[in-house]
């Protein structure tokens, strides 16, 4: 239950110096042989929309459109094309080309605000591959989700699907698909404390590998393996990955032309900074030490990342490249 391939490291992506801390770990932990699942209980099924709907993500039926990306000042890379989802606006970087068996990033922890009952917001990797017209992916990171969670408080999750969640696909330990082996990070538990403006700021270290000896893409947070997402249950990404990002995403009914816009947060809700030598540390919402693993098996920094921001009068990224750092905004520049 551990991988059976380690990785060459890159010897500048230092270990964070903040320890993920998890606020179920205050009453103890589990036994050897055991792994912390969060309890699901009758107020969580409840808010869910229907029972078979329940631990998916995105709307349970849609067509994938590809997007045009933003002319604003608050970004850095070349432009891309890609899939863009209703109800969702997001804003990241990526790279895009193939063989791609690992990915990396350290993402900055926030408690954003969020506006209406259904919306979320989160920070996170996604590794994807095309299947047909759609996509299907594995994600990682964390995630404010009130409804899902029953608060606004981040906290960690992962996320499969084969067809763009169309009918596939599941958040956390909620139904089949991710297994868990360690007994000591909870999937979907709050993280604490966050990240304060000018303040302490405090990070997830996120590592994913596929292990080629059995198919298994293996998830570390810090220097915990996770668990992994079983071969089995992919297709497109069986063998690696085609795009890697890093980014934010808000979920909302009032996203690309719905008005009143949704006044959720994405990240930290702050803008960064375009002058590349300013240091938006401690202000903006930031994923760095940003990684990508081929099939030489070596870690590598993303070539010719691309920006693909949905909303540009809304959120945004921002890559500074002086400080090795890619910041994504969280931030609204619309007045109700």
């Amino acid at each position: 239950m551990r991988p059976s391939i380690s990785y060459a490291s890159d010897t500048s992506n230092k270990p964070s110096s903040l320890v993920l801390s998890q606020t179920w770990q205050k009453g103890g932990s589990c036994p050897k042989g055991t792994i912390p699942i969060r309890r699901i209980q009758r107020h969580d099924l409840l808010r869910a929309t229907s029972l078979e709907h329940f631990g998916r993500d995105g709307p349970k039926t849609f067509t994938v459109e590809n997007s045009t990306n933003d002319k604003s000042g608050y970004h850095y890379g070349t432009k891309a094309e890609s899939f863009s989802l209703p109800d969702h606006s997001a804003a990241y970087l990526r790279t895009t080309g193939s063989g791609y068996v690992g990915a990396r990033g350290d993402i900055n922890i926030w408690s954003p605000r969020i506006d209406l009952a259904d919306d979320y917001s989160s920070a996170q990797i996604w590794l994807e591959g095309t299947n047909g017209n759609k996509f299907e992916s594995i994600e990682v990171g964390w995630m404010a989700n009130p409804k899902l969670f029953g608060d606004k408080q981040p906290r960690v999750f992962v996320r499969w699907t084969l067809d763009a969640y169309e009918k596939t696909g599941c958040i956390n330990l909620i139904c089949s698909g991710f297994v868990q082996t360690s007994q000591k990070i909870a999937l979907g538990s709050a993280i604490n404390p966050v990240s304060q403006d000018q303040g302490t700021q405090y990070e997830i270290k996120i590592r994913i590998d596929k292990d080629p000896n059995n198919g298994r893409w293996w998830l570390q947070f810090q220097d915990e393996a996770i668990g992994y997402w079983p071969g089995e249950i992919l297709n497109a990404l069986k063998q690696n990955a085609a795009t890697v990002k890093w980014g934010g995403d808000v979920y909302s009914k009032n996203v690309k032309g719905v008005t009143p816009h949704t006044d959720t947060a994405m990240g930290s809700g702050y803008t960064p900074t375009t002058n590349p030598r300013a240091d938006n540390f401690g202000h903006a919402c930031f994923i760095r030490n940003l990684r990508i693993v081929d099939n030489s098996l070596q870690v590598k920094f993303p070539e010719a990342p691309q920006y693909v921001v949905e909303e540009n009068n809304c959120y945004g990224t921002y890559q500074n490249e002086y400080c090795n750092r890619a910041s994504i905004l969280l931030w609204r520049a619309i007045s109700k």
